[in-house]
């Protein structure tokens, strides 16, 4: 049967058999496990070693373990599946930054500067493949919620590149807004204030890119399946 035929379609439709879905997600049970998964790998696993560095051998030793233990796990993923998960090659980079700068000096504004070094380099990276064929968005997409598009569709091409750069314009914006606090805010407020930065840059990259993605599935007819448990 020849897909793009509207009869074939109709036939299809009426022996009770649904057109396929422009996109595919895992079912909620798998794709809770594959996301889970993904972040514990990126997140989990580098606090946990940054928590145990830390009680044994202070901050630079927890920041070590930290790298350490994201450059393994991307090397035992390398050696089982062939590939490097995006998510987890950004924890790593972003975590070698930062060792860098905490490990290299004992310098109070080079350890605090680590923060708004490393959303300098979340936003280049995602800038850099923005205006490419696979912009980040899309590949942490399939990565780490399992997302499969059944072919070619440029709205979604437009989506993932527009939500890259916006990604990458929230970083650049938390970058600065770092910076300035860098420069008027003593060392514990500053701590205080970035963590209440970082996490509002991605609530409200979050949300947006939500929005953005309702909006697109709206306006193209776009249809989502989940998979079969």
């Amino acid at each position: 049967m020849n897909p793009a035929d509207p009869a074939a379609s109709l036939a299809a439709q009426d022996a009770g058999s649904p057109p396929p879905a422009d996109l595919q997600l895992p079912a909620p049970a798998r794709l809770a496990l594959t996301a889970g998964w993904n972040l514990a790998e990126s997140l989990a696993l580098p606090v946990g070693a940054y928590i145990v560095g830390d009680r044994l051998g202070g901050q630079g030793a927890g920041m070590a373990a930290a790298t350490v233990v994201t450059w393994l796990t991307a090397a035992a993923r390398k050696m089982i599946t062939g590939t490097v998960p995006g998510l987890l090659m950004i924890s790593g980079l972003v975590l070698t930054l930062q060792t860098v700068l905490v490990v290299a000096t004992g310098s109070v504004l080079l350890f605090l500067l680590q923060f708004p070094v490393a959303n300098l380099a979340l936003c280049i990276l995602f800038a850099r493949t923005a205006p490419t064929g696979r912009p980040l968005v899309a590949q942490l997409a399939a990565e780490v919620v399992a997302l499969r598009q059944s072919g070619s569709h440029p709205s979604l091409d437009r989506f993932f590149r527009g939500t890259t750069w916006l990604w990458a314009g929230i970083f650049a914006a938390s970058t600065i807004g770092l910076a300035v606090l860098l420069v008027t805010e003593p060392a514990t407020v500053f701590l205080l204030l970035s963590t209440v930065v970082t996490v509002a840059g991605v609530v409200v990259g979050t949300f947006l890119s939500v929005l953005w993605f309702v909006r697109v599935m709206r306006r193209s007819g776009l249809r989502v399946c989940f998979g079969q448990a």
